[in-house]
C-alpha cells in the first residue's frame, strides 16, 4: 500500500515516536492506529502506549493483543461515511481469512475516540471498547490525501 509505513511493535515497547493517532480513551490517554493477527485476519488495532496494550475487536469481543504494527506518519485526513461506506483514498489496513479487506475508522463513542476496524460486507465501523466489538453506522475513516 502506498504512502503508509507500519512498523513491528509489542506491548512492552519500544514505540516509535511518528505513530498516527487515532483518538482518545475516556480516561484522556491517547489512542494510536495498529493492526494485529488473529484467527487469520489481519485486524485494525487500537494501540495504547501509555498502558501498553493494544486491542482489537473480533467475534463480538475486545481482544487485547501483544505483538502488533503500528501505523506511521503519512499524509492522512478523516472522512465521514455511513453504513459500511469507504470514501476515495482510504487506508485499507487488513483483511479477512476469507479476502475481504478491512479499513481503519474510529468513531466517538460514550466520551471516547476510538478507532477500529470497517467491514464493508457488515455495513458498519466495529470499535474495540469495553470487552466488547461495538457496531457503530456513521464514522469517519482514515484516508490518504
Amino acid at each position: 500500500m502506498t504512502g503508509c509505513s507500519w512498523q513491528f511493535c509489542n506491548v512492552a515497547g519500544p514505540f516509535p515516536s511518528n505513530m498516527v493517532r487515532g483518538g482518545i480513551d475516556t480516561d484522556g490517554t491517547v489512542i494510536y492506529i495498529g493492526r494485529a493477527f488473529h484467527e487469520g485476519d489481519m485486524i485494525p488495532a487500537k494501540v495504547m502506549p501509555d498502558k501498553n496494550a493494544c486491542y482489537i475487536c473480533y467475534g463480538g469481543e475486545e481482544i487485547a493483543k501483544e505483538d502488533f504494527e503500528v501505523l506511521r506518519s503519512g499524509d492522512f485526513v478523516w472522512e465521514f461515511a455511513s453504513g459500511g461506506s469507504i470514501p476515495e483514498g482510504a487506508v485499507q489496513s487488513g483483511q479477512t481469512a476469507d479476502g475481504e479487506i478491512l479499513y481503519i475508522g474510529r468513531a466517538l463513542y460514550q466520551g471516547s475516540q476510538t478507532p477500529g476496524k470497517i467491514q464493508i460486507t457488515h455495513g458498519c465501523l466495529y470499535i474495540p471498547f469495553g470487552g466488547e466489538e461495538v457496531p457503530i453506522t456513521e464514522y469517519e475513516v482514515l484516508c490518504l490525501k
